[in-house]
């Protein structure tokens, strides 16, 4: 899993959709995530959460 927010952590350092002030937050958290040792189910349940808060908007803006 570590490996996977490898990734992450590369492709939100390369994003331009995401802004400058909020991207050292996103690395940040990524970096306490991937020295955790419960990451896979800690990442899994935030996206989750996030994902529910989110679907509705971006269904409103017909994005999905």
């Amino acid at each position: 899993m570590k490996n996977k927010i490898e990734e992450v952590i590369t492709q939100v350092e390369g994003s331009e959709k995401i802004s400058i002030e909020t991207k050292p937050l996103i690395l940040e958290k990524l970096e306490e995530w991937k020295a955790e040792e419960k990451v896979v189910n800690d990442v899994a349940t935030r996206f989750e959460n996030w994902w529910m808060e989110m679907e509705p908007i971006f269904a409103e803006l017909g994005w999905i």
